[in-house]
């Protein structure tokens, strides 16, 4: 059976081989978070498009600087005044943060170095040439590139945007995710449900999930457990970019997913992963299309599209996939799991008490007069620097049902499959999730 790791890489590297870019389309800039560039946005001009002071003081050229030195100050300038007077030897000019450096300056000293009388000032230090100043294009020179194609828009890359005045953007068109969940137990969530019957949380996780990749869910309603219903819904799943259902994947009586899509001509390329929850996942190729089968369990269906689904829909959404950013962290008690599946399990991450930045830095320190202590090399030795310890608690949960644990977790704890137990205080791996 393939290991997550495995089943991951191959939705990448099956998607990667078939997707075609993406159709783009023309926004506004202040609808564009979060979507993706389809065309690169290059620099209008230099940035800074001047020398930048970048504190408040005093224009200067460095070669007048000394301790005791005196200037004669020949104006001021702010931020947006157009510079007119040249800073001659033995003069300067008082500069606010932002303004532009005055011709003949090379340099700013800080007003806190400074005594103003009159209009001659004194300084108590030398500085150097381009000292306190952003030299213009020093950012960004005029048409080099700000921003790549592919790149996803967030709030800086954003501003990076509007700064070159790019206010309308070039993105890919949303890739369009269609949501059929499965069951006749199933029913609306907007309902009442029937003494044995369940709401339908899952495609409303699922259209969560999809939207906060920037794409496009519609949902194609509950399929009920007979071919000819999953039949009509799925032909009507594969006209999107990509088709996901949640339930019927598994080997009962009533699992219709595989066989119907067989139907439709599917190349199913895996229908199980050593993961828990989540092993019974379908990933197959239709009609060009993918199409995934998660489990109906909750939990199941958000771990599964988390570990598969979210780097496919960054695929059709024109960009490279994420990586899939595990953190360490200690675990605050023990752990035990069955062996043979990698275990995905709903857990609260926290940083608590400070602890040591290196080993090294556990080393009881040597005292003066103590022995031991060597002065020549007492100053080389610097206080260890210290950071806050991510600790990991697993959640008390009731297996892949249980919706009410997973929505008070903030990560998933990963079990490797090796591994029965794992004592408190062990390092071990998490899956952030909207920390």
């Amino acid at each position: 059976m393939l290991s997550y790791q495995q089943a991951r890489a191959i939705v990448v590297s099956r998607l990667g081989a078939l997707t075609r870019e993406p159709q783009p389309e023309s926004i506004a800039l202040l609808h564009a978070p979060g979507r993706i560039l389809a065309q690169e946005i290059l620099s209008d001009r230099d940035y800074p498009p001047f020398d930048r002071s970048i504190r408040d003081g005093y224009a200067v050229r460095a070669a007048d600087t000394h301790p005791g030195a005196t200037l004669r100050c020949l104006g001021e300038l702010k931020a947006g005044d157009s510079p007119s007077t040249a800073v001659q030897p033995g003069s300067c000019i008082q500069i606010m943060t932002g303004a532009a450096l005055p011709p003949g300056a090379d340099a700013v000293i800080m007003i806190e170095h400074t005594k103003h009388d009159a209009d001659t000032i004194t300084l108590d230090r030398a500085i150097k040439s381009g000292q306190h100043v952003v030299a213009r294009a020093s950012e960004q020179s005029a048409g080099t590139s700000v921003l790549k194609k592919g790149t996803r828009l967030g709030f800086a890359q954003i501003a990076a945007a509007a700064q070159v005045g790019a206010s309308q953007v070039t993105v890919y068109r949303k890739a369009s995710v269609a949501i059929l969940s499965t069951g006749d137990e199933v029913v609306d969530f907007t309902t009442t449900p029937g003494p044995f019957q369940i709401r339908n949380s899952n495609s409303v996780s699922l259209a969560a999930q999809i939207a906060e990749l920037r794409a496009e869910p519609f949902f194609l309603g509950i399929a009920k457990d007979t071919a000819e219903d999953l039949r009509a819904r799925i032909t009507a799943g594969i006209q999107a970019d990509a088709l996901i259902l949640s339930g019927g994947v598994s080997a009962g009586k009533y699992d219709l997913v595989e066989p119907v899509l067989k139907e439709f001509g599917a190349d199913t390329v895996f229908d199980a992963v050593a993961i828990r929850p989540g092993k019974p996942i379908v990933f197959a190729l239709c009609q060009g299309k993918p199409v995934f089968g998660l489990p109906g369990n909750p939990v199941s269906t958000m771990v599964t599209f988390d570990l598969f689904v979210r780097p496919a829909i960054e695929i059709l959404s024109g960009t490279d996939p994420s990586s899939f950013p595990l953190l360490e962290a200690t675990l605050t008690q023990r752990l035990q799991e069955r062996s043979g599946l990698t275990h995905f399990l709903p857990a609260l991450l926290e940083w608590g008490s400070s602890a040591p930045a290196s080993a090294d830095s556990t080393r009881p320190r040597l005292e003066q007069g103590k022995p031991g202590f060597d002065q020549q090399n007492a100053q080389l030795e610097p206080h260890a620097p210290s950071f806050p310890a991510p600790r990991v608690t697993p959640l008390s949960w009731q297996g892949s049902g249980d919706i009410i644990a997973m929505s008070r977790a903030n990560c998933l704890l990963v079990v490797p499959p090796d591994r029965e137990t794992i004592e408190s205080g062990e390092r071990v791996q998490v899956l952030p999730r909207g920390l």
